[in-house]
């Protein structure tokens, strides 16, 4: 399977909700990873003061589930032109999933993730096979090379220790990412982290992966990722239900100091859509969610120099690909979507992020599996938004 993340932009757009989509020109898309034999996936693209850009997520993979995960970032000092060979932050003896990555305003990097153990199932099954066949045994899905990778890594650890190494993860790094703090527990998860406000807490939106209620809503740090403490749930329209239903949120602080939060949704009513919850107290109470309209998922948000709202998401229906949407009032409506990509092989893609570079271009990353390759890799876009003709004619950055 092959990922690709890649990094987007856009061109010249009338600023309209729920209008005609915002024009966009996307200048540029390439592949940014450099081992085209692991599949790497579900990326965040953060950048830092200095203007380094810092792309994190779980490589060192086999396929997109599998015992292999690690944490992996790459960087960029040209504005997204060239990329690092990715390097490993963190390779627990579990499968290390998702990256998120953020600069706090005291210069420390945070990189979140999580462990899982969701390749068990496919590996006891393959286990079952091999055992009651003879020694030629041969499966199309797990071969017995693949197996036998497989077991050794399984069996790492023991029944107990794998139990014990599920959580919830960050490792932060005080020296611009040369060395890397131990893990440390975050109450929730999400794929591309937390955030931070205006007041310098830090605010993680995310689900209790680990606990019999799974709950979603936020988590805080006051000590600039160090500890966190469950802050807020968020509630759940009637006939919802979050374990299986309700999944990898990410949030924004508008310009209004209101705090949007969107989430995956599963349930029956409005699957496959965003949802949008908001918080006007700081991230302390939450409005029930609600549909924006939007079929995709799951998203990023981002707030522009100039107050707008970017949020990407992935598109896994024709045009299988991601799309970028825009609010200027704050999140309460989105325009109709502009389209990063469509050219992917199938719905195994997305995850999209964007920051905004020094002359007002957005870049976004994702991965995809893409068509006629073996395996995964990142692709990058960069591009500029500013208002069509008809409107005031300002730069955008995005």
């Amino acid at each position: 399977m092959l990922n690709r993340l890649s990094l987007t932009a856009a061109l010249v757009f009338p600023l309209l909700a729920h209008a005609e989509p915002p024009k966009a020109t996307i200048l540029e898309t390439k592949i940014i990873s450099q081992q085209p034999d692991l599949y790497h996936g579900w990326p965040t693209v953060a950048r830092r003061a200095n203007g380094e850009l810092w792309v994190s997520c779980s490589g060192g993979r086999e396929s997109h589930v599998c015992p292999f995960g690690q944490v992996v970032a790459m960087t960029s000092r040209d504005e997204g032109k060239t990329w690092t060979f990715p390097r490993v932050l963190l390779d627990s003896a579990t499968d290390d999933r998702d990256s998120g990555v953020l600069e706090t305003a005291k210069g420390t990097l945070l990189v979140t993730t999580f462990t899982s153990l969701a390749y068990e199932d496919s590996f006891k099954k393959a286990t079952m096979m091999a055992e009651h066949t003879d020694k030629g045994w041969v499966s199309k899905a797990m071969p017995p090379e693949r197996f036998a990778r497989w077991k050794a890594a399984h069996e790492r650890l023991n029944d107990e220790e794998r139990q014990a190494e599920l959580g919830e993860w960050l490792i932060r790094s005080s020296d611009g990412g040369k060395t890397w703090s131990p893990r440390i527990p975050t109450v929730v998860n999400s794929p591309h982290g937390p955030i931070q406000l205006k007041d310098g807490r830090l605010l993680y939106l995310g689900k209790q992966l680990w606990t019999g209620d799974k709950k979603i809503g936020a988590a805080e740090s006051k000590d600039d990722g160090l500890t966190w403490q469950w802050l807020s749930e968020i509630p759940t329209r009637p006939g919802d239900e979050v374990p299986k239903g309700l999944h990898e949120l990410h949030a924004v602080e508008a310009a209004d100091g209101t705090i949007i939060a969107q989430i995956r949704n599963h349930n029956t009513a409005n699957k496959g859509e965003t949802l949008q919850s908001e918080s006007k107290d700081g991230g302390k109470t939450w409005s029930m969610p609600h549909s924006i309209g939007v079929w995709g998922l799951p998203s990023h948000l981002l707030k522009l120099r100039d107050g707008r709202l970017v949020m990407t998401c992935g598109h896994r229906r024709p045009p299988f690909g991601n799309q970028a949407r825009i609010s200027t009032d704050n999140g309460q409506t989105w325009s109709e979507g502009i389209i990063l990509s469509g050219d992917g092989a199938g719905g195994d893609l997305g995850y999209p992020s964007t920051v905004e570079l020094t002359d007002g271009t957005l870049l976004s990353v994702w991965y995809e599996k893409m068509k006629d390759t073996p395996t995964p890799s990142f692709v990058r876009r960069p591009g500029g938004w500013s208002e069509a003709e008809s409107g005031p004619k300002r730069s955008a950055p995005c």
